[in-house]
């Protein structure tokens, strides 16, 4: 379809509508009508007529008696509605659930959504300290050792198109600040098959990592455990990889069969000591 043809079945009101809803994120939860006049470069009476119906049906709400809206339990209704509806979900819980069972600690599955990773499955392990990250949680892919991983094969003319206009912010000294660093990494990751970020975005908290790839063998998501700590226990680190690397393994070949392979620690859900 043509750009012609396809304007002509844009409807600019739901464009618009929208366009409202993702003026709001992590770090801009409340915005007034004003406000959101000014970003769409549209009339405020058009602001308010909008506001007004995605209010009713409760994709914003106002925040108490202030001009301010933030928004509603609608929206996530809706992306919980769309994370069940996904195939990969589907697949990837049942292998979260025994990495989980396998080594005590809370698995996740994430993907990218531009410069952010997007947690959209997790099994809660049996360890002192639960991971806090829920579904539907965005970090940045910059900063965390998942990022690294779903950065996987891009190459640098291509990061520099994901972070056109996109500061790499650093959030600790390991954070990576500059798109060549960001590369070296990334490389570095995608040659071991693995990425390890030990108190890198959050103090007292490691990740292990591993991609999961699709039939064509790209990147398609990330699996990862979170380990209470901020050193991993050198003795305990190889194994834990190992058991992450055999569950993205897992999810990948599930893409393709619905069988898990058999005889593998995953399968047998061995305990991690």
């Amino acid at each position: 379809m043509t750009s012609a043809s396809a304007d002509r079945y844009t409807v600019p009101g739901l464009q618009r509508g929208l366009q409202l809803l993702s003026q709001f994120g992590r770090d801009t939860r409340e915005l007034t009508g004003a406000e959101l006049a000014r970003r769409l470069h549209v009339p405020r009476a058009s602001v308010f007529r909008l506001l007004q119906t995605l209010e009713q049906m409760g994709f914003v709400e106002r925040v108490g008696d202030s001009g301010h809206y933030r928004l509603g339990i609608a929206v996530l209704r809706l992306g919980f509605e769309f994370l069940a509806s996904q195939d990969l979900t589907e697949r990837g819980k049942p292998v979260l659930d025994a990495l989980s069972r396998a080594t005590g600690l809370s698995a996740h599955l994430v993907v990218r959504d531009g410069t952010e990773v997007v947690f959209v499955a997790k099994s809660v392990g049996n360890s002192s300290l639960q991971s806090s990250v829920h579904v539907g949680a965005r970090l940045p892919a910059h900063a965390t050792a998942l990022g690294r991983i779903l950065l996987g094969g891009q190459s640098l003319p291509a990061l520099k198109a994901i972070y056109a206009g996109t500061p790499l912010t650093a959030f600790t000294a390991q954070t990576p600040t500059t798109l060549a660093a960001l590369k070296r990494l990334v490389d570095h990751d995608a040659v071991q098959g693995f990425a390890i970020s030990q108190g890198g975005f959050e103090a007292g908290i490691s990740t292990i990592a591993a991609p999961v790839h699709d039939e064509h063998l790209a990147i398609a998501a990330a699996i990862s455990v979170t380990v209470p700590a901020g050193q991993i226990n050198p003795d305990t680190l190889g194994p834990l990889v190992a058991l992450v690397r055999e569950a993205a393994a897992t999810l990948s070949r599930r893409g393709s069969s619905p069988n898990q392979a058999a005889g593998s620690p995953l399968a047998q859900e061995k305990e991690f000591a």
